[in-house]
C-alpha cells in the first residue's frame, strides 16, 4: 500500500470518528444523565408520548400517575423529557417536538 492511500485512509477514519460516533456518544451520555436525574414528583414524557407524575423510582422502572388513580410502570429508558418546572429545557438528545395548534 502507497504511503498516500495510508494516509488518505486514515484521515477518512477520523473524520468518520468526528462526524459520528463522538456526537453518538454524548447523546448517549446526555440520555444518561437525564435518566439518572429523574426523581419522584417529577413530570416526565415518555418516548411513546404518555405524560405523567412520577410516584416511585425502581432501578430500571418508574411507575407514572397518568391520570388520577391511573398508574403505570414504565422503563427508565422510555423517558423522553423532563416537563417538571424548573427543568424546562432538559429534554432528551432526541427533544420532542412542541404540540402546537395545527389548525
Amino acid at each position: 500500500m502507497e504511503p498516500g492511500g495510508l494516509i488518505i485512509l486514515i484521515a477518512m477514519f477520523a473524520l468518520l470518528w468526528v462526524l459520528f460516533i463522538m456526537p453518538q456518544r454524548k447523546r448517549v451520555q446526555a440520555q444518561r444523565t437525564l435518566i439518572a436525574g429523574v426523581e419522584v414528583g417529577d413530570e416526565i414524557v415518555t418516548v411513546g408520548g404518555l405524560i405523567g407524575r412520577v410516584r416511585s423510582t425502581g432501578d430500571e422502572e418508574l411507575e407514572l400517575e397518568i391520570a388520577p388513580g391511573t398508574r403505570v410502570r414504565v422503563s427508565r429508558r422510555a423517558v423522553g423529557a423532563i416537563l417538571t418546572p424548573g427543568n424546562e429545557g432538559r429534554p432528551a438528545p432526541e427533544s420532542v417536538p412542541e404540540t402546537g395548534d395545527r389548525s
